[in-house]
Parts: C-alpha cells; structure tokens; sequence
C-alpha cells in the first residue's frame, strides 16, 4: 500500500509518498491518486523530517528509501549523490567520478532529473563548473530560484554565485 501527504515548506508543496519499505517519491507539484492520506509511519518521519529541515535544525536526512527498479547506474549515481554533505557542492563531473559508472556528466545531469526523492537524495547539491547549473526540483518557473535557496539555506553557495 501507499501513502501520501503533503509538507508546505519555504519553496513551495512537496509532495511525500511513502511506500511498503519507505519514502517512495518526494517533490514538488507530486500528487499521486490511488494512496492511502491515513497516517502512515514513513510519511510522518518524512514530513517531520522536512520540517527540521526547513527550521534549520536538519542537515541531513536519515530515512528509509523505498526506491524498486532503479536500473544499477541509476543507483550508483543516486548512491554516490547521498554522500555529499549538507553545506558543500561538488560539480556534475565529480558526481560522474564519484558514481564510477563511466556516464558523462550530461548523462549523470538526466538521471538526477529524475531523481525521485530530492532533497533526501540532495542532487541540488551538485553544480556547474561555470555556475549553478540546472535544477528539476521547485515549483514550475522557479526551480534556479528553489536550488538557490536551498543552498542558501544550507551555506553551501559556491562564492562565485553570491
């Protein structure tokens, strides 16, 4: 069974949906039909969770992931982006390095575009050699302005960006 919940934050509704082995999908604009709104253990660790987060008293998430099917370079990426801590950015060629998959750094850029649970998974994280570089996570028409809030928010701003 799933579940789902919603967390209004700084940068907008996420959407939380947890599944049988945990935090199944989080994002903005997420809505799933078909789940379960009861309480549901997972869902409320995460949106308390997030609710740290956001108060600045989290820097980091420790919460069980419910991710089935992910293909192996898929997760190695995902793996390698959980190892970023909260306060520093490394660019989308170091991530390639990191995930030792052998992708490019445009081919690391798609998979976290389809991160499935940002912020937890921190791909916001990872920056352009030149600049801040893309983002898929925030509400439409402002992810830039979500990815730099968030580091922001965690005091992770590259220099050249302040």
């Amino acid at each position: 069974m799933l579940f789902f919940d919603q967390y209004d934050s700084q940068v907008g509704v996420l959407g939380v949906l947890g599944g049988p082995a945990g935090l199944r999908g989080l994002g903005w604009g997420l809505a799933v039909s078909g789940a379960s709104t009861e309480p549901d253990e997972t869902v409320q660790q995460v949106v308390g969770q997030l609710r740290e987060y956001f108060a600045g008293q989290r820097r980091e998430f420790d919460l069980p992931l419910d991710l089935p099917r992910l293909e192996p370079a898929t997760r190695a990426v995902l793996d390698a982006l959980r190892t970023i801590p909260c306060g520093t950015t490394i660019t989308y060629g170091e991530l390639a390095a990191r995930s030792g998959t052998g992708l490019p750094a445009r081919a690391i850029g798609s998979i976290m575009g389809a991160n499935p649970v940002p912020l937890v998974i921190p791909c916001h994280r990872v920056v352009a050699g030149d600049g801040l570089g893309g983002y898929s996570g925030g509400e439409p028409g402002q992810e830039i302005a979500t990815k730099r809030w968030l580091l922001e928010h965690e005091g992770a701003l590259p220099p050249t960006l302040l």
